[in-house]
């Protein structure tokens, strides 16, 4: 048997599933494409995860539209990141190309356009559905880890929040966290403190600071009401179709903390609301992050050991998720090694530093009889990959240099006239892009601080009007007190009684004179 034989049954063999598949495209050996020999994707385990990575202009976006039209046409709905704004074409159907149909020719099948049912979201100014979420969803733990916070600040942290619970005090946004963390340090003090303990002031100094780098990346777009039910992400259309949810994030790249807030809050709040699913025959559904290293590039430790345990627990809600970014470096071992299915672009050699990172990317693929791995991810066209999946029984595939499918939709965005009428018969924007500012701790405790001071002022009239009554309370001096108490009526006094008291003594003077000659 020929090496050209050997290498067509064996991916025949690897690629061969009894349940539904997604096709990729066709095994290449060489410069020659098998015609006929699918490189599938089984739906069974795509929420095993996956990745996409590769450099720059190397196709990374078009496999990532291939996978999530597919996905719709089997009605699996999906969320994709659309960081530089080229995804919107997977609303519309593909003009064609003579490119196209012979890429197609030669993978062995015939193109045949077609287009998915989109929903745009968005998490700043961006037009579409508003994706929010309040603080209260976090929780004490999710919300110290997301601002690195040490043991005691987490502590302080967890108190709020208790205080909050006990005192029917809801956290919708960044302003109702500051509320309570100043009135914690300030007017409430005594408060906080007989029931849960003295508050470092220090520690809640270094936890505002936090607080206010989030806000400079316009979290506070983020946080807030109404809150995004991901259970809209879970949507068919009435043709059976997928819905796919593409996130509007042109604007969010210098922004890199609120995209890996939202990231950690979505799958946080998948994992806790989604049922356990166990091994379904297809997903329920898929995300797909793109430049997946602004997530674990701004990401703690904590941050990262949480999106570990997602990553791991998540797959049995039924999701799956998908890193898209340039090198496989870019996404930490532990998380990499979860991932199932691998789609590797080329790499490009051009610095020491890139060739050692080739030898590494190369290490996370199945060893091949037919490819040198190192070199051939360098030597990748445009469309074309090295792909492994996991088989149905959870076996990595033979390792398949594939040319990829074109994407039945457009590869290019909508026009402003075609956005806009999309974005015109949407349901959720009408549920979600509405102001909503319900009664919460910030109004709570200003109406309550207000309260307080009000009642101080009061009391502090009070205690005037005492003291004034006190003082009413003395008696007037009599007219004779006031004129004896002038320093004028007193000097006139001690004069007119020294006079009188001279003229009293002269006569008795005389008196006694007179009185002593008579005797004589």
């Amino acid at each position: 048997m020929s090496k050209k034989e050997q290498f067509i049954e064996e991916i025949i063999s690897g690629y061969t599933f009894k349940g539904p598949a997604i096709d990729l495209g066709g095994a290449m050996l060489g410069e020659e494409c098998m015609t006929d020999t699918l490189v599938k994707i089984p739906l069974k385990t795509l929420n095993r995860h996956g990745l996409i990575a590769g450099a720059t202009g190397s196709g990374k976006t078009k496999t990532l539209q291939i996978l999530a039209e597919q996905l719709s046409t089997q009605g699996v709905p999906s969320l994709l990141m659309d960081i530089k704004g080229d995804l919107s074409g997977i609303a519309v159907p593909s003009d064609g190309h003579p490119k196209i149909d012979e890429r197609h020719e030669r993978i062995g099948f015939p193109f045949a356009a077609g287009s998915s049912p989109v929903e745009f979201l968005s998490l700043s100014e961006e037009k579409g559905a508003r994706l929010r979420a309040t603080v209260t969803e976090f929780g004490p733990v999710l919300f110290s880890k997301m601002l690195d916070l040490n043991d005691t600040q987490s502590g302080i942290v967890a108190v709020l929040f208790k205080y909050c619970d006990d005192n029917q005090l809801p956290l919708v946004d960044l302003e109702d966290f500051k509320q309570v963390l100043r009135y914690m340090t300030n007017e409430g003090k005594e408060e906080i403190t007989a029931a849960y303990g003295r508050i470092s002031t220090a520690s809640t100094g270094a936890i505002m600071r936090k607080i206010v780098e989030l806000e400079q990346q316009d979290a506070n777009l983020f946080f807030g009401e109404p809150s995004f039910d991901v259970d809209d992400l879970c949507r068919v259309d009435e043709e059976g179709k997928g819905v796919v949810s593409i996130i509007r994030l042109t604007d969010i790249q210098d922004r890199p903390k609120l995209f890996s807030t939202f990231m950690l809050q979505v799958l946080a709040e998948i994992y806790a609301s989604f049922p356990e699913a166990g091994d379904m025959d297809k997903p329920k559904l898929v995300l797909f992050i793109d430049e997946a290293h602004l997530v674990f590039d701004e990401a703690s430790d904590a941050l990262l050991d949480q999106i570990e345990v997602i990553v791991k627990l998540i797959r049995s809600k039924g999701v799956g998720l998908f890193f898209v970014t340039q090198n496989p470096a870019d996404i930490p071992d532990d998380v990499l090694g979860q991932l199932g299915l691998k789609i590797q672009h080329a790499l490009r050699a051009f610095t020491a530093k890139d060739r050692k990172a080739i030898k590494l990317a190369a290490q996370n693929y199945p060893l091949s009889d037919f490819y040198d791995v190192s070199q051939v991810v360098t030597e990748l066209g445009i469309g074309e990959a090295l792909v492994t999946a996991l088989n149905e029984k959870g076996i990595p595939t033979p390792l398949a240099h594939t040319l990829l499918r074109a994407p039945q939709s457009r590869m290019d965005v909508l026009k402003e006239q075609e956005l806009n009428h999309l974005l015109s018969q949407s349901d959720l924007i009408n549920k979600y892009n509405r102001t909503v500012d319900p009664e919460s701790a910030h109004e709570i405790l200003t109406e309550k601080i207000k309260q307080a001071q009000e009642d101080a002022h009061q009391e502090e009239l009070k205690q005037q009007q005492q003291k004034a009554r006190k003082v009413s309370r003395r008696k007037e001096k009599s007219t004779i007190e006031k004129i004896m108490s002038n320093p004028t009526t007193r000097q006139i006094g001690r004069t007119v009684a020294r006079e009188l008291t001279r003229g009293l003594l002269g006569a008795l003077g005389i008196s006694t004179s007179t009185r002593r000659r008579r005797r004589r």
